[in-house]
């Protein structure tokens, strides 16, 4: 929160670092991905998206039996998966980036949040992201989980008014 959660991402890398994390999480808490984040970097080649595209059988069974990730099959294949869309969306666009960021018009949308109680599940943008990645072929990307990814990486800052990062991330 007080260095990265909301801060605008451009790097390729870490997007994807933080969509698979964010997949990741779904059902569970952000308290057990954090713990696990290093250990996710060492398991997915630094999440590296060529790398991880290449992913086999060798690598999923030896995935599915890593403690220190969430060994969720469906999970873990997802990344594969999304592994590999990522690298057609960079040979199609340039960049994952140029891709992504176009659901933001390529500029943060800021919230004037007070309360944690208005901050919304998902919005239009990450509904078209969810519809327009399913499409393409992702996992783990509905609506909700790309509203996280959007705040994650900046693409929406929810920092509440009061809190001293709402000012300082700006658009």
């Amino acid at each position: 929160h007080d260095e990265e959660w909301g801060v605008p991402v451009h790097n390729d890398q870490k997007l994807f670092e933080f969509l698979i994390l964010e997949g990741a999480q779904a059902g569970l808490s952000w308290e057990i991905i954090l713990k696990k984040r290093e250990n996710y970097r060492r398991a997915f080649s630094s999440f590296n998206p060529s790398k991880v595209a290449e992913y086999g059988e060798e690598e999923l069974k030896h995935l599915l039996t890593d403690s220190g990730i969430v060994r969720n099959r469906l999970k873990i294949k997802a990344a594969i998966i999304n592994a590999q869309k990522v690298v057609e969306i960079q040979k199609e666009n340039g960049s994952f980036d140029e891709y992504i960021w176009r659901f933001v018009h390529n500029r943060p949308i800021k919230h004037d949040f007070q309360l944690l109680s208005e901050l919304p599940a998902n919005s239009d943008e990450s509904e078209k992201m969810s519809r327009d990645l399913k499409k393409q072929g992702f996992k783990f990307v509905g609506p909700t989980i790309c509203y996280a990814f959007m705040q994650a990486v900046g693409m929406i800052n929810d920092h509440l008014v009061d809190c001293f990062r709402h000012e300082e991330i700006k658009p």
